[in-house]
């Protein structure tokens, strides 16, 4: 029975951070909207109340039935979950003087389990318009800051389990001890085992999959990418030959990447088809140039060619996907149903279309916890560590028409250039990179000769998670090795470029 701690999101956007920081103290936990109704089943330790953009002065502020929740476990009150828990127990909360945002520094006030080996004096993060003036009878105050009277608090009488409650976010970065305290309430105070491993999540979660496909065959897209080939090879783990992959070569993958992922997939034991779709595509996507219209026709055709081969399968009854938790996370949103999920998380409409049960092994991990998996399944650690590739692949790095011959040119330049990065040691340290072929000719001299010919610009950035990044500064020398390169062994590229532009304002992707 996996131990579990449940997350209550009010809409705060550090929520995420919270269940990062759980998950890494090796304790499982889940985000449901604060709405949800939930029970409390035997595994479940304990409960945390998120930040909010909202103030609970206000008529339609966000609340829960705090007092009923610590009758049964530990529950934490982060930002806007203690203010809200004071408020629930007849305390007071008021408008702040000035709105406090940024560092602070925490004096404790009496010795807690909670604050455990926390220093005095240690960095918290403010982010808040409201301040607990006045705690409710039978609480105390554990510590203040230079500017707030009760920066964490808890209930001191002992007719319900522990009740805590901090004014900081101990889950972002600045509170240089917030994972600390976090960890000190998930082990001291809810008695979590810290268990939760990649081991133990691939052994749990084969079983279940045993239970959820018995019998049945399993369909599902493979793009070379980390999420899909972590899943298929958790579903091949539990069913064997029995899961029927299907990747689809559409003309705008990497150089030889085809190939590559295929030798690779058949080392750990998948059983994929490789279907050469790259004519249908080119020939689709001849005179478009839209950046949209093109994602359509790639879109399109991605469904008709799976569609196509997976109607060969008999026995079919699942369809296998690699959403992660960001995009679940998204969808149940308390803000309503997200917009923003990326289509080739639900395979544009797939599910419907085929009538198939969805097989989602990796629905409730983030990404690095995937890539953890990966490793602890033996997938080769140059596949796990891959940069993300836009699904819509080189066409999207084509700006304008794409044709089978700028294809060939940009993944000549892009190779090289990501080769490169591998060999000076600077591919892990990068986020995310790639080239991209500009809709630009210009005069060049190569020997006597002068030349008109296509610019690729590179771009590389560094981020966390894709939502913000900045452009790396390499280092000079390395350009210019790789413009060198580029423009000797590339007959058609006469000039190379260097994006210099972070997101936002620019985004990672040009189209």
């Amino acid at each position: 029975m996996t131990e579990k701690i449940l997350i209550l999101d009010f809409g705060s956007q550090y929520t995420q951070l919270i269940a990062r920081a759980v998950r890494e103290a090796n304790v499982y936990c889940e985000i449901i909207p604060y709405h949800k109704p939930f029970t409390f089943e035997p595994g479940l330790k304990g409960i945390i109340l998120s930040g909010s953009p909202f103030s609970v002065n206000e008529e339609k502020a966000p609340t829960v039935d705090i007092p009923a929740f610590v009758q049964q476990l530990p529950v934490l009150g982060v930002c806007y979950g203690a203010q809200l828990t004071a408020k629930e127990f007849g305390g007071r909360v008021d408008k702040s003087n000035k709105r406090e945002y940024g560092r602070a520094r925490m004096q404790k006030q009496k010795e807690d389990v909670l604050l455990n080996n926390i220093t005095d004096g240690s960095q918290v993060w403010m982010s808040h318009s409201d301040s607990i003036v006045a705690l409710p009878d039978g609480f105390e105050i554990l510590a203040t800051t230079e500017s707030i009277p009760v920066a964490a608090f808890r209930k001191m009488t002992t007719d319900t389990c522990p009740l805590y409650g901090l004014q900081f976010h101990p889950e972002v970065y600045h509170s240089t001890e917030g994972k600390k305290i976090l960890k000190n309430f998930l082990v001291d105070i809810c008695g979590c085992s810290q268990s939760w491993t990649p081991a133990s999540f691939v052994n749990e979660t084969v079983a279940q999959l045993k239970q959820q496909i018995g019998d049945a065959h399993v369909i599902m897209a493979l793009s070379g990418g980390v999420d899909s080939t972590v899943a298929a090879t958790l579903i091949s783990r539990a069913i064997g030959d029995r899961l029927h992959g299907i990747f689809v070569d559409n003309g705008v993958l990497r150089k030889d990447e085809f190939e590559q992922v295929l030798e690779t997939y058949r080392n750990i034991g998948l059983n994929v088809e490789g279907i050469d779709a790259k004519q249908l595509f080119y020939s689709e996507l001849k005179d478009k140039t839209d950046p949209e219209a093109k994602r359509k026709v790639i879109g399109r055709l991605f469904i008709d060619v799976f569609q196509e081969e997976a109607q060969k399968v008999s026995g079919v009854k699942f369809l296998g996907q690699g959403t992660i938790y960001p995009d679940v996370i998204e969808s149940v949103s308390v803000h309503g149903p997200s917009q923003t999920i990326k289509s080739h998380h639900n395979v544009g409409g797939l599910p419907d279309t085929m009538h198939l049960e969805l097989v989602e092994p990796l629905r409730y991990l983030f990404k690095d916890e995937v890539r953890k998996v990966g490793l602890e399944l033996g997938i080769p650690a140059d596949m796990i560590n891959r940069h993300p590739f836009p699904g819509p692949g080189l066409a999207i790095r084509i700006l304008g028409e794409v044709t089978e011959e700028k294809v060939a040119l940009l993944q000549q330049a892009d190779q090289i250039y990501i080769e490169g990065l591998k060999k000076h040691g600077l591919y892990t340290s990068v986020w995310q990179a790639g080239t991209i072929l500009l809709p630009v000719k210009s005069v060049g001299v190569m020997g006597d000769e002068r030349t008109y010919e296509f610019t690729v610009a590179l771009r590389a950035v560094t981020s966390v998670d894709g939502m913000t990044a900045d452009w790396a500064h390499l280092p000079y020398e390395f350009l210019a090795d790789i413009s060198n390169e580029i423009i000797n062994n590339v007959r058609g590229i006469n000039r190379v470029v260097y994006d210099i532009s972070s997101k936002p304002p620019a985004t990672i992707e040009w189209e």
